[in-house]
């Protein structure tokens, strides 16, 4: 029998809301056409060349944090080619995706302009693999100091009179490989250089995230957390870590859409993998930091398929089924069991490419099943992690197996339960009894998002193929709920009612 208790009066751990965070790369269509067109764009609706759709979409699944401008890409930005008038901005090649030309239309200037509509904050990766340590510092002095000097009165004469409010800012990105296959010792010490020279100017204080490992290299956080510390204190707020789902065997990539249960099952297992990553590198990190003063960023997850057919390899772009809004869910709910140490996770990436959140086409646009599992699960930002024990059934195929469901509660700030369920397996229902401790349960309310196939899709000729549905398979009864999930589905539910204390 399925069963999940939830201590309702219990927890002491905050889920933070950059959990929920994203990351937008100039790669492929995900900046130009999928989020700046230019304030000359004539087709599609913007403000000050932003596209409003996007805007829109991602304010409504509540946006926390937007990490720019990679990636790859961030280690052969060079800032001061994208500020000052458009028209006057040199090119470069994008080397890294598609060797296609990058006219540095979207810039500093525009990036914030975006977090502002947004109502997120900004986070910045800095050039590290072909930068310079002058050029970082200039920047951050550029965007945050509100005096007199070279970089402030540039970014006056550019048109911005008060600085920007700055708080997370990477190191470099990806130093290990595509920022230069740097060994985790010589970029230790570049970390520690570089970041001397990150200044507080006024009250904007920066919050200094180190590159960390790629997946399974604990080698690399070991270094890191040995060697990033000066006088007992650690010289590196938060330290990254990135880890893709791919599923397939090595050097073979799977297709977004058209796959069966064997394709549907390796991905699920491949995702799970993010427990055992998270449970190590902490482990780590604990035995060098047991008061927790350096936190854990997974700023770039997400699923890594064969680019749809047709389109360039360089750029990324790929479909969006339900199987990913699995991964999204299972990801979500490994984030919450380590909230302790994981404070922020950024998707990849924002719009058309990779677990993109919405695509677009033109002027069209559609939300993925990625983005609803976003929407719904918004429920648990800054709510505080109830303690769970979920005993489930196996979902078991050829040969292999792994948990059935995956489950989060947690309680919001006006003293409701928020409960995120997830069926994995594709063609069985499942019965779960709830025991709920510490409430009874008055009311309850939810939705799902399921669909008649495991690779259900939008599309932009039928963008609601996998939407959110009222949720009705959930009873209440004494001392819990009885709920029925559907095959491969996702559901919240959200409890109210008055703790068991008070009931006489």
């Amino acid at each position: 029998m399925n069963r999940l208790v939830i201590n309702a009066d219990l927890g002491d751990t905050t889920i933070s809301r950059h959990i929920y965070g994203h990351f937008a790369e100039h790669l492929g269509r995900c900046i130009y056409g999928g989020i700046w067109v230019g304030e000359d764009s004539p087709a599609i609706p913007s403000l000050r060349g932003i596209r409003t759709d996007i805007v829109d979409a991602l304010r409504a699944s509540k946006i926390p944090v937007l990490r720019w401008p990679g990636g790859c890409f961030a280690d052969e930005y060079h800032w001061m080619d994208g500020i000052g008038p458009r028209s006057r901005r040199p090119t470069m090649i994008n080397t890294h995706w598609g060797g296609v030309t990058e006219d540095n239309q979207f810039g500093t200037h525009e990036f914030f302009d975006l977090c502002e509509q947004l109502q997120c904050e900004p986070y910045i990766c800095g050039n590290v693999g072909s930068g310079t340590v002058q050029e970082m510092q200039q920047w951050v002095e550029y965007i945050s100091f509100d005096g007199v000097s070279p970089m402030a009165d540039l970014r006056r004469s550019n048109g911005r009179e008060q600085p920007w409010r700055i708080r997370y800012w990477g190191v470099g990105n990806e130093n290990w490989g595509c920022g230069g296959l740097m060994r985790p010792e010589y970029y230790a010490d570049l970390y520690r250089q570089y970041q001397t020279y990150l200044r507080d100017f006024g009250d904007n204080q920066l919050y200094k995230v180190a590159c960390g490992a790629n997946s399974f290299d604990y080698r690399w956080t070991e270094v890191m957390m040995r060697e990033c510390v000066q006088r007992d204190r650690f010289l590196m707020d938060g330290l990254s870590l990135h880890y893709y789902t791919r599923g397939g065997p090595a050097g073979t990539a799977l297709s977004a859409t058209g796959f069966g249960e064997t394709e549907w099952f390796s991905v699920l297992k491949s995702t799970l993998r993010m427990d055992e990553l998270l449970r190590k590198h902490i482990a780590i990190m604990d035995h060098y930091d047991p008061d927790g003063d350096v936190e854990l960023l997974v700023d770039e997850w997400g699923t890594w398929y064969a680019v749809e057919p047709g389109t360039n390899p360089g750029f990324l772009y790929q479909q969006n089924s339900l199987r990913d809004a699995l991964v999204a869910a299972l990801n979500f709910d490994i984030f919450h069991r380590y909230a302790s140490r994981v404070k922020m996770a950024n998707i990849a990436q924002t719009v058309n490419v990779l677990q993109a959140m919405i695509l677009t086409e033109g002027a069209h646009m559609v939300c993925t099943p990625t983005y609803h599992v976003f929407e719904m699960y918004s429920i648990h930002q800054d709510a505080t992690r109830l303690p769970i024990d979920l005993t489930c059934a196996d979902y078991a195929y050829g040969g292999d197996r792994i948990p059935s469901l995956s489950a989060t509660a947690s309680r919001d700030h006006a003293g409701r339960v928020n409960l995120s369920l997830s069926n994995l397996h594709p063609t069985s229902a499942a019965s779960v009894r709830c025991d709920v401790r510490g409430m009874e349960v008055a009311q309850l309310n939810g939705r799902v998002l399921t669909a008649a196939k495991i690779d259900a899709h939008n599309t932009f000729d039928a963008p609601e193929q996998v939407q959110p549905q009222p949720f009705t398979q959930a009873t209440i009864i004494e001392g819990g709920l009885d709920i029925h999930l559907p095959a491969k589905s996702v559901v919240v539910l959200t409890l109210e009612g008055r703790a068991a204390t008070e009931n006489g």
